[in-house]
Formats: structure tokens, sequence, C-alpha cells
């Protein structure tokens, strides 16, 4: 029999983070690497670990996560917003709480692309008279 799971995706700059919440420990495995080697900074696993502790169910689930595209710090913030969505479908009476403190939304903020003519989005080449 296979044990109750509970499937997310979230998304953030270019990342995409495939979450699965299972009863646990606490443990965190992202893409079959520890949590603490895969993210070296303390800030990055902060952020990680907010829908829990949002939630008050700290070392109640464990999390095995894919995640693809963009570097560190967006792959974190698609990780939390992956937690997050699984979290509400593990209990439908958490979304407020997480919708409060925004864990729910997706941040829509993009890199601008490169102009042609320019340096890059909006930055020009340096100007000379002659």
């Amino acid at each position: 029999m296979a044990s109750i799971q509970y499937n997310a995706t979230g998304r953030r700059k270019r990342s995409v983070a495939r979450v699965t919440l299972l009863p646990g420990k606490g443990k965190i495995t992202v893409n079959n690497r520890e949590f603490e080697n895969y993210f070296p900074r303390e800030t990055l696993r902060m952020i990680i670990k907010q829908p829990f502790q949002v939630a008050g169910v700290v070392g109640k689930y464990d999390v095995v996560a894919n995640v693809t595209g963009g570097g560190l710090s967006g792959q974190a913030g698609a990780l939390r917003h992956g937690i997050a969505r699984a979290l509400v479908n593990v209990d439908a009476d958490l979304k407020p709480k997480l919708k409060r403190e925004g864990l729910l939304t997706r941040d829509p903020r993009e890199v601008e692309r490169k102009k042609y003519g320019l340096r890059g989005a909006r930055r020009r080449f340096q100007f000379s008279k002659r």
C-alpha cells in the first residue's frame, strides 16, 4: 500500500520546483541531495522552512523536491512556493495563514529581456561625441 503523499508545483523567476510532501520527521531532500548541501546559505534555508513555521507543522512532513532552472535564490523561492501549496493540499484550513504571509502568491518578477542596440534591457552604450 502506498503512503499518503501531497504534490504541488512552485515557481519563481526561471525556477520550477516539483514538491512531494510525505508524513515524516522533517527531512528535506532536493534533487536527491541533502537540503543543507544543496543550499549552502543559511538565508536560503530559512526561506524554505518558512511555510512550515507559519503553518505550525515543523518536523511533521518530509519533503522530496525536484528543482530545475534559474539560480539558487530562485530555486529556494520556488521550493518555498511549492511547499506552501502542498501544505494547502494537506489542510485547507492553513490557506488563510499562508496567504496572509504571502507564501501562496507567485512572485511575478522576471528578468527583463535584452533589447537590440543596447547593452542590456535598458543600459545604453557609452555616448561619445567624436
